[in-house]
């Protein structure tokens, strides 16, 4: 039967359009194959912050940032924690090979395209505590100027460019229920056409089956993300032993659509999956007041300043402070046998240290208004975090901490706190910002972090008491668990073609982004260093891409 393109990827999320890039910049024919309609083009990335990992940028370096390649390795090793020799096996070279081009050919890759970024340098994951342990020794967080919609949009422009020459063809509602193979190779895929959707981007979509199709080429790459948006899947994978039971209720970090079929549908075709317990979900999740996919759930990215309380009204321990250690944190929670946390803060510290992840939660960066995005500097909580402040069911905002405790306990009667608890860890946090020094690990945290200067400036709070009414109202905001990221998945080479379980390359079949776990079925190992996935999805589409284009006939 004759190929109906060269290559066919399957998703048409960012790894799939970095992926279509590459190969249609080589000439190559390529059919892109996606369950959702054309207005989800661009998939998670474009709900993302829009965050890239570089290393010794111009960025850092103007922000008296000293970043280097070897610091960054030791960073990116001793948080993965690489420790099994067989499914750990791509992964370590993955890593080396993504921090070289952090810090080499990734911020010109994108210039080139049209990326820019803003000129402050976030830091995500500040820690552990340690400096050998997780965590980032120092700010590489760059924010992208337009976040998630501009990143796909100087790949998604070239890719619908060579449409526009024949080379691109979009097959949108088709859902892949098969991978062909002949000959140990891969050359197509089956599936199921689905009805119609118009739909916005984002919302949940029929799976009402019209027909059929079958589609044929000479390799297939598959780029459909993660298992984030499949509960069930999550829950199946949970690594009971080395985080604790999966919580009894989580919020929903992504789109339903990633659902996670493709995994098991390579692996029944005879891909090696590897490292499926590893996954990387948010402690700081709040119910959106207006959401768009089913359990719609915003994080909070948070400054270092709030004091975290477990349900019972408990401090948590060091080092687990906003911002420092996610999967340490999610750890001791899910040992509290409880799945909800609370932050306790001020009006002071909500307006200067509170943001929110995702696109449309940042529309002055998103939109490259540069006069609203100057305004965050001003007194006064940003837009949106100002709407879920007024809307918001996880918030509460009370003149005293005996009012807050009383409306914390009315949101959630299930576990009532104790207010001489609460009292107590509020007071003791209180004397310890009384001086300039300190025995308290987050007080000495806060000061740390007011010693870079962008972070003084735009993100973190001069440290107060919280009972100081000049600071206040008080504010209380309830935190759920909220699913995100699968750090395991397909296993590849460093060119992004899935391996059999025996370690032999798979003909014709490639994966890249979340479904192969960001490059070698676990770039990132048991921690996410990044504060982001859209690196990792564009070295691996990168990879496979420019593999199949100089291999192909």
């Amino acid at each position: 039967m004759s190929e109906d393109a060269d290559v066919i990827v399957v998703g048409a999320g960012l790894a799939g359009l970095v992926a279509t890039h590459e190969l249609t910049r080589a000439g190559r024919r390529v059919i892109v194959v996606d369950q959702e309609s054309g207005a989800n083009l661009g998939g998670q990335a474009f709900w993302s912050l829009g965050g890239l990992f570089l290393v010794d940028s111009p960025e850092q370096r103007r922000a008296g940032i000293k970043d280097s390649p070897e610091l960054a390795l030791s960073d990116w090793l001793d948080s993965a924690g690489f420790d099994r020799e067989r499914e750990d096996h791509w992964p370590r070279q993955w890593a080396q090979a993504y921090v070289d081009f952090a810090a080499g050919e990734k911020r010109r890759y994108l210039h080139d395209l049209g990326l820019r970024l803003t000129p402050t340098v976030g830091w995500a994951e500040r820690g552990a505590g340690t400096a050998s342990g997780h965590g980032n020794s120092v700010p590489r967080f760059h924010l992208t100027w337009g976040t998630g919609p501009e990143v796909v949009r100087v790949f998604a422009e070239p890719v619908r460019a060579a449409a526009e020459r024949g080379l691109v063809r979009f097959r949108h509602r088709h859902r892949v229920d098969e991978l062909i193979v002949e000959n140990g190779a891969a050359v197509g895929v089956r599936g199921t056409t689905l009805v119609p959707s118009d739909l916005p981007r984002g919302v949940a979509s029929s799976r009402e089956a019209e027909g059929e199709f079958t589609l044929r080429a000479q390799a297939v790459v598959v780029t459909s993300g993660g298992i984030g948006g499949n509960h069930e899947l999550v829950r199946r994978n949970w690594p009971v032993d080395r985080v604790g039971p999966a919580p009894t209720s989580m919020i929903t970090g992504v789109p339903a659509y990633v659902d996670g079929r493709m995994l098991q549908i390579t692996e029944r075709a005879g891909g090696s999956l590897v490292n499926r317990d590893r996954m990387w979900h948010y402690t700081e999740g709040i119910k959106n007041w207006d959401p768009i996919w089913p359990d719609h759930a915003i994080r909070i990215i948070p400054g270092p300043s709030s004091l975290w309380l477990d349900a019972t009204g408990r401090r948590l321990p060091a080092p687990l402070f906003p911002g420092h250690d996610t999967l340490g944190t999610l750890r001791h929670i899910l040992h509290t046998g409880h799945d909800h946390t609370w932050f306790l803060l001020t009006r002071s510290i909500v307006e200067k240290e509170f943001a929110l992840s995702g696109s449309e939660q940042n529309p002055d960066i998103t939109g490259k208004d540069l006069k609203l995005a100057l305004a965050r500097v001003k007194k006064g909580a940003p837009g949106p975090v100002q709407a879920f402040l007024d809307r918001g069911e996880d918030f509460v905002v009370r003149r005293t901490l005996r009012e807050l405790v009383a409306g914390m306990n009315a949101l959630e009667p299930s576990t009532p706190l104790d207010y001489a608890q609460v009292e107590r860890e509020v007071l003791a946090r209180d004397r310890a910002v009384a001086h300039p020094y300190s025995k308290d690990l987050q007080v000495m945290a806060v000061r740390n972090a007011r010693e870079y200067w962008p972070d003084k400036l735009t993100r973190v709070a001069k440290p107060h008491r919280l009972l100081d009414p000049a600071h206040g109202p008080l504010i209380a905001v309830r935190l759920h668990v909220l699913t995100r990221k699968t750090l395991g998945g397909l296993e590849t080479t460093l060119e992004s073609q899935v391996v059999r379980p025996d370690g032999e390359p798979f003909d014709g079949l490639y994966a890249a982004g979340e479904v192969a776990g960001f490059g070698g079925g676990g770039v990132h190992g048991y921690n996410a260093l990044e504060g982001t996935f859209l690196g990792g999805c564009i070295f691996s589409g990168r990879a496979a891409g420019r593999a199949l284009a100089r291999r192909l006939a």
